[in-house]
């Protein structure tokens, strides 16, 4: 199989990731936090260990910012909520996915809050203008995709950070598509909350996800339980990160995921960004040869950042469509809404989705080839 479909989930990994995970049913079995025999406590600082790194990578203020829950989503949702309160507005650009629009309608529905979705501009000082147009006397935060799932349009981020502090308003990133593949820093940055997946580009197992705390973030939980520390009250601890991470955590994953920052750190996250724009671009070339092809991004224009992803559309077919007959050929690629309808509506693709192509740092010119044949013949 020839496997290009990365932005939803890495595939390989590393064979390090798979050796350190596994390593949670021979090595590190007990339940971290909780007894202070032997092996539970070299469980806990093998978890700390992979928060130390994670800090590390993203500029975070400290390991104990880091928070591990179990997918981008989740962690979205005990952002978005944490710092929700009654008669609040958020502003979301119209490129997010439905792990921060759906969220935020609920919200909305139930009368809680409020929200405004901010247009996306080709440059930069317009989109920051629609975001500063947006902003209300009640706005308590602006939420933004690193990049776009869908288009790998990948709005100015810290250009609108600056524009939050500005407002005092907090400043969360969804870096579901940007974290490992493109460098995100959240000092440089000025990111408040990061939220991202760990089976995406920081190449860990599924069921892994990071909220990482800016200084001095309020949030509420979401989530209380056990977490092994001041159990004798019925109170959620303040501490972090215990004061998010109630129940057992993922281990398994956890070591993998640290495996996976190890990876990323050996070959260099530039490295892998510009091995995986160099193929869309390469694909986007050889695409818009084909009249019967339509893209729906330009990767050479110079006042758009992208991800290293792309999207298509076969003339007279649905995406769905296209995808089926690749999948014949043994391509996976994804189709549709890509839980994405903001972005699709931005495009105009919302009656068809799009095909979207998204390499990893182990696909190969070869397979790319194979591929770039397969549509044109489905596009004869």
């Amino acid at each position: 199989m020839i496997y290009l479909d990365n932005s939803a989930t890495t595939f390989p990994k590393p064979r390090s990731v798979m050796k350190s995970a596994e390593q949670a049913y021979f090595k590190y079995g007990a339940n971290s936090g909780r007894s202070a025999y032997d092996m539970a406590v070299a469980t806990s600082e093998q978890l700390y260990k992979c928060r130390k790194k994670l800090a590390s990578f993203f500029s975070a203020p400290s390991a104990e910012n880091v928070i591990f829950t179990y997918n981008c989503t989740a962690s979205l949702n005990m952002a978005i909520k944490g710092i929700a309160r009654k008669g609040g507005h958020f502003i979301i650009s119209d490129l997010e996915h439905n792990a921060v629009l759906r969220p935020l309608e609920k919200l909305k529905k139930d009368g809680f809050c409020d929200y405004s979705i901010a247009k996306v501009e080709s440059e930069d000082k317009l989109t920051v203008q629609n975001f500063r147009n947006s902003i209300r006397k009640n706005t308590v935060a602006i939420i933004c995709t690193g990049a776009s799932n869908v288009f790998g349009i990948a709005p100015p981020i810290k250009e609108l950070s600056v524009l939050a502090h500005k407002y005092n308003l907090l400043f969360i990133v969804d870096c579901a598509q940007t974290a490992g593949v493109m460098t995100v820093d959240m000092k440089n940055d000025g990111i408040d909350i990061l939220c991202c997946a760990g089976h995406k580009g920081l190449y860990g197992p599924s069921g892994t996800g990071l909220m990482v705390l800016g200084d001095d973030v309020k949030l509420n939980t979401i989530i209380e339980g056990g977490t092994g520390s001041n159990s004798a009250s019925g109170n959620q601890p303040d501490t972090l990160p215990d004061k998010f991470e109630s129940g057992t955590p993922n281990i398994s994953g956890i070591l993998g995921l640290s495996a996976g920052i190890d990876f990323l750190n050996k070959v260099g996250t530039e490295n892998i960004y510009e091995h995986e724009l160099s193929i869309v671009r390469y694909i986007q070339n050889k695409l818009c040869e084909n009249p019967s092809i339509v893209l729906y991004t330009d990767l050479n224009n110079s006042k758009i950042k992208f991800s290293p992803i792309i999207s298509f559309n076969i003339s007279g077919k649905h995406s769905e469509e296209t995808a089926y007959l690749l999948s014949e050929n043994g391509i996976a690629v994804r189709a549709g809404m890509h839980c994405a309808p903001l972005a699709h509506r931005k495009m105009h693709t919302e009656d068809t989705g799009t095909v979207r192509v998204s390499p990893s740092y182990f696909t190969r010119k070869s397979e790319i080839d194979f591929f770039i044949n397969s549509v044109n013949k489905i596009a004869k």
